[in-house]
């Protein structure tokens, strides 16, 4: 198992040149499965780990956030960069203190997010968001700088999408202090291409939630980085759940188990230490 400080330097190199695939596990089960494919990197997601206890994405408290990153960074060989909303704290000094509890959960990389959780004011005020990415920076630089942090402004995905003020915001988070920069919700190659372009060189994360057209071959052509899914490998295995569920209680039927994989197979590849399936 390599070491803390060995998956951060390695995170780091990622980001470094080429692009890569950084899907999104919600448990331990599903990130060794991911390792055992030869993923280089994992991220977490709060709606794929919050659907899995019950809850909507964002009633996941701080310290469960902080238990389910300790767990995960602590039983997966790869570097793990943390889904850590909007830092669970509205003040930048409050950002801060969360972000270093974050840090000390082992995890390789983390995001924080400009989202208020209000949907009447989505995000947070210019300066705000400035300063609440400039409190995180510190917080990360204070406990030894090699966590890869990554800013994210969320308009696209919360009724403002306005490319222009969306690339303000990435521009100024780079500016001040952000490693990685990420927009969720831009699509088109114009949007992607024009992102990658107005905060060059550093790197950018692009999400993709939902069949597009594109490959990681032309995804990587654009410029991008690093490449993310988000919960949707999450809602992938809820959506196969919930339609074999409805067809035993609707159809009284069970032709929707065709095909899946068996419990030796599982056993054998958790089993044998979680090598390429």
């Amino acid at each position: 198992m390599p070491t803390t400080a060995e998956k951060r330097r390695a995170f780091r190199q990622l980001h470094e040149s080429g692009c890569f695939v950084m899907p999104n596990p919600w448990n331990v089960g599903t990130a060794r499965y991911l390792q055992g494919l030869g993923f280089k990197a994992l991220a977490t997601t709060s709606s794929g780990y919050a659907h899995s206890l019950g809850l909507p994405d964002g009633d996941v408290t701080r310290d469960m956030v902080l238990s389910h990153c300790r767990d995960l960074a602590a039983l997966s060989d790869l570097p793990l960069n943390a889904d850590f909303e909007a830092g669970y704290a509205e003040d930048p000094a409050g950002v801060a203190a969360n972000v270093r509890l974050c840090v000390e959960t082992g995890v390789a990389g983390l995001s924080i997010e400009d989202f208020t959780g209000n949907s009447r004011a989505p995000l947070y005020d210019f300066d705000s968001a400035v300063a609440r990415v400039r409190a995180a920076r510190r917080a990360i630089d204070e406990a030894g700088g090699d966590v890869v942090f990554t800013a994210r402004t969320e308009g696209f995905i919360h009724g403002l999408p306005d490319l222009a003020e969306t690339i303000r915001r990435l521009q100024a988070f780079a500016d001040a202090g952000a490693d990685c920069l990420y927009a969720p919700g831009i699509k088109t190659r114009e949007q992607i291409e024009a992102v990658v372009k107005a905060v060059a060189p550093k790197p950018v994360n692009l999400l993709m939630s939902a069949a597009s057209g594109f490959s990681v071959k032309d995804i990587a052509e654009m410029g991008v980085r690093r490449i993310s899914v988000g919960g949707t490998l999450a809602r992938v295995a809820m959506h196969a759940f919930i339609k074999s569920a409805k067809e035993i209680a609707e159809a009284g039927t069970f032709d929707r188990f065709a095909g899946v994989i068996s419990n030796a197979d599982l056993n054998a590849f958790f089993g044998g230490g979680a090598k390429n399936p």
